[in-house]
């Protein structure tokens, strides 16, 4: 099975404020672009991946994020994530109705095409399947075969709210790239840990990260 990825990123002016700790308030913008970059060349090395649709109003995100392959879909509703991952969806399948859907988050900086493809591969097992995330508590990737609605319930605690909409959750061991999401400081020194894509790479070596 082929699948469609959308992935929704904010206004890179309002991307990654957890990151106070570890980037000032002039770097966060470019650490939110280096994630998204290095997130959606993976996922486009994904052998499994047929295409990717980002959904943003960020245009030198859109410029950036389009010159790798990705196609830009507007965030028309402008009503947060789990509305612009809707759209997205409506979006891709308005042009393919019976295509496979997953949303992936925008901030997975160390993700590996290989991993991506076991978590897609399980997910077609599934009506609808999620990936937590490397804490436990939210979620990195909800898919939905085709014919299935994605019903994103992204946000605090999502783990728990896809459990309760009845997408499976996927329990997979050695995807680690594609669970560890990237919010805090002590997220990006895991990510980092765990080897970082080029452009993440760039910018972080301009910061300075007890550890590294």
């Amino acid at each position: 099975m082929q699948w469609t990825l959308v992935i929704p990123l904010k206004p890179l002016a309002r991307a990654k404020s957890r990151l106070s700790d570890t980037a000032h308030d002039g770097m966060r913008p470019g650490l939110a672009l280096a994630f998204a970059q290095d997130t959606v060349a993976a996922a486009l090395a994904c052998p499994v991946v047929k295409d990717v649709a980002v959904v943003t109003d960020d245009a030198l995100a859109g410029r950036e994020l389009a010159a790798l392959g990705a196609r830009i879909v507007a965030d028309e509703p402008s009503g947060g994530l789990n509305a612009a991952l809707a759209h997205g969806a409506s979006a891709v399948r308005a042009e393919r109705p019976e295509c496979a859907v997953a949303a992936l988050n925008a901030d997975l900086p160390a993700l590996r095409p290989l991993e991506l493809s076991r978590v897609l591969d399980a997910a077609t097992e599934f009506p609808r399947a999620f990936l937590a995330d490397a804490a436990a508590i939210g979620t990195t990737l909800l898919a939905a075969t085709p014919g299935r609605e994605l019903l994103p319930a992204f946000g605090p605690d999502s783990r728990t709210r896809h459990r309760a909409s009845g997408a499976v959750e996927l329990l997979l061991d050695a995807v680690d790239s594609v669970r560890q999401d990237v919010d805090t400081g002590d997220d990006l020194r895991a990510a980092l840990a765990l080897g970082v894509g080029a452009r993440t790479a760039a910018v972080a070596a301009r910061l300075l990260i007890p550890g590294q």
